[in-house]
């Protein structure tokens, strides 16, 4: 066979190794190749360490929704195979039991519309999966029983409460309006669900060969997990704030006890802040957990903590690390915990043993978004040391890696080596500089081009974060990838605000956002039109979310981008805190205190205030059913310009929350309504 025709026939077939064809010759990232990537998540390494179960995410192109199968692996990388991915279901949360023989997961049953997720199990010896429970809302926080023969979880439970106005019944056969929905509480809504019933989350336990679920918890109380059983298997751990203006305290919780005999309840930590994600040593005399005393700052780190069952006797871990630790595990011999944090655009698992300094022990825990290159993913671990995470770099999204203590990790899947060896991809470079506000280091990511060419100039795109208290790092990207691929150097930075740095670093932006970031990201702009690479008179911004914020903001501040792409934007910070789904948090943490108490402070830094600057062509994006950044905003920013003649585009996303690219298409939508309102203004005069 030519060789001509033999590549041809392993591109169409997915099986070309990288090199098989000149890099040169191969297309760049196409809108549809969306659909085409795939993603690892929530490795859940078994008991001996001999498997990994993990759910393979993939993009439906017919149903045009992310869809997470439950796949195994063995730790030797053989016997990568499907438990459970029938085409009409969705399946997340595996866990296993504490023998190995089991694993219990949340499906979804895709042909049953309306009903809930249930819980499944699944035998490893057969094969065979049976469903556990028959409920009306979908089950969260699965946890095993010490013994196997229990589930624990929790789930949502309707208040009951009287109608306000009982009204009179209409007539047979009439059509009356719906009557009207009366809220009453603080929080009434949330981005992503909508307007909310009058509920709260219960911790029920299930027996573990089916039956009715029975809840340990009650009240007009949110008790949520994760989950941890006593040692014995009779009393549940979960974190709450049982106060009764619980709402109004988004950072207070405290760890409760629940005896299974009789629903007793006991409260385990006492203090003004948040404590949460308890988890027992293996003996079961120890008790770890995660919280931190609430100074009011806008970023606060978890701390680890290791006491008596009872919340006695206790004391910090890692004290050391300014970071925000996450996702605690205890090891097999009760010795120390290993988990999870951010550290200067990586994620990096470590190790804190009882006594003595954290030790690093894994790093670049891949991020489980396509879109763009935040943080996330997840690890579990063995008795024997054995760690199983989700492992990304700028090159690949997560794939399932395993790792014993010292040693390097191994890779055990690769679910997009075929297609991308099909595609010319963006390459991605970590430099630094010093900011020229106070000499900081500041990181930041350059991505060039497919066929990059040193002697070109290339118009260059600042994407920014959101958060503003986030990260970006040196993982997989599909939207900077596709800006990219269309002939865009791509810049993004992590300025002063951003997390993995250490709380001070974070914390300069405490009740001063938008602040100085904005020069950081500048400082990295000039260094790349300094660099040569980079036409000075071809640059564009965009952002999300808190970078929406910082693309407003930026266009108040300079006319020296060429157009501008806000997305979900806040625009004016005192209605955005009275119309986001979240106004205790901002309104408490963000700022100083009420907006009609500090209206000056909040209108200083709102980018609606400064408009009367902006030249900058620029296009407002937002979901309708955003309700963390509500439409609102960026409506005010769009008529705004509009009444001062500047050119601007308001594009409305129906169905969209504030994860505005939940749906495949939407990213597709996204990053092409993006890059054609810049290729608009690639050749008009920018305005001075």
């Amino acid at each position: 066979m030519p060789r001509s025709i033999l590549v041809l026939f392993l591109l169409l077939t997915g099986l070309a190794a990288p090199g098989s064809a000149r890099a040169e010759e191969l297309p760049v990232l196409q809108p549809m190749d969306v659909f085409q990537f795939q993603y690892a998540s929530d490795p859940q390494i078994s008991p001996d360490g001999t498997q990994v179960a993990y759910l393979r995410n993939f993009m439906d192109v017919y149903r045009d929704r992310k869809r997470s199968h439950l796949w195994i692996v063995n730790s030797d990388g053989t016997g990568h195979q499907p438990l459970l991915a029938r085409e009409d279901c969705d399946v997340s949360q595996p866990r296993w039991s504490p023998d190995g023989t089991r694993i219990a997961c949340v499906l979804k049953d895709l042909a049953s519309e309306g009903e809930p997720a249930q819980i499944h199990c699944v035998w490893l010896n057969s094969g065979q999966s049976a469903r556990l429970t028959r409920t009306e809302r979908t089950p969260d926080n699965l946890t095993w029983s010490p013994d196997g023969t229990r589930l624990a979880c929790t789930m949502p439970v309707p208040d009951k409460s009287e109608p306000f106005v009982k009204l009179p019944t209409p007539p047979e056969g009439a059509t009356w309006a719906d009557a009207p929905q009366v809220i009453r509480g603080v929080r009434y809504r949330a981005d992503g669900q909508g307007y909310l019933e009058e509920a709260h989350q219960q911790v029920f336990v299930i027996p573990a060969e089916a039956g009715s679920p029975r809840a340990l918890t009650s009240g007009r109380f949110d008790h949520r997990g994760p989950l941890a059983w006593a040692a014995d298997g009779q009393a549940v751990y979960f974190s709450a704030n049982r106060d009764s203006h619980a709402d109004l305290a988004p950072e207070q919780s405290d760890l409760y006890r629940v005896n299974l005999a009789d629903g007793q309840l006991t409260q385990i930590t006492r203090r003004t802040g948040a404590d949460h994600t308890p988890v027992f040593s293996p003996d079961g005399r120890l008790l770890a957990w995660l919280g931190f005393d609430d100074r009011h700052l806008s970023e606060q780190h978890a701390h680890l903590y290791v006491a008596q069952p009872d919340g006695s006797q206790r004391r910090e871990l890692a004290s050391g690390l300014d970071r925000d630790i996450q996702s605690p595990v205890w090891s097999a011999d009760g010795k120390g915990l290993y988990f999870q944090y951010d550290d200067r655009g990586t994620t990096k698992i470590g190790y804190a043993p009882l006594a003595g300094d954290v030790q690093p022990l894994a790093d670049e825990i891949g991020g489980v978004s396509l879109g763009r290159p935040y943080p996330g993913g997840s690890f579990s671990a063995t008795g024997n040391g054995l760690l199983a995470f989700t492992w990304s770099t700028p090159d690949h999204p997560a794939d399932v890696a395993l790792q014993e203590r010292g040693q390097k990790p191994v890779r055990l899947t690769r679910l997009n080596d075929a297609f991308l060896a099909q595609r010319q991809m963006a390459t991605t470079e970590l430099t630094s500089l010093k900011s020229s506000v106070d000499n900081q280091e500041i990181q930041y990511w350059v991505v060039r081009p497919p066929g990059f060419d040193p002697q070109k100039k290339y118009p260059l795109i600042l994407e920014i974060h959101g958060g503003p208290f986030a990260n970006y790092g040196s993982r997989f990207s599909l939207e900077i990838q596709h800006y990219a691929a269309a002939g865009y150097i791509v810049v993004y930075v992590n300025p002063r605000g951003s997390t993995g740095y250490g709380e001070k670093f974070a914390n300069e932006l405490h009740h001063a956002y938008p602040g100085r970031d904005y020069d950081d990201m500048m400082d990295a702009v000039d260094a790349l039109v300094a660099s040569g690479q980079v036409d000075a008179d071809q640059l564009y911004v965009t952002g999300g979310s808190g970078g929406g914020i910082m693309t407003a903001w930026t266009v108040t501040q300079t006319n020296r981008f060429r157009a501008a792409a806000a997305v979900k934007p806040a625009i004016n910070w005192y209605s955005f805190a009275l119309t986001t789904d979240i106004s205790p948090y901002f309104t408490q943490y963000w700022f100083p205190g009420a907006p009609w108490k500090h209206a000056e402070h909040y209108l200083k830094l709102s980018p609606i205030t400064h408009v009367e600057n902006v030249t900058t062509p620029t296009m407002l994006m937002t979901g309708i059913d955003d309700y963390r950044t509500p439409i609102s905003e960026a409506e005010q920013f769009y008529q705004a310009l509009q009444l001062r003649r500047v050119d601007t585009m308001l594009v409305r996303v129906p169905g969209a929350s504030h994860n505005i690219v939940a749906r495949p298409s939407r990213l597709i939508m996204k990053v092409s309504y993006i890059l054609k309102w810049f290729e608009q203004h690639r050749d008009t005069p920018r305005a001075r």
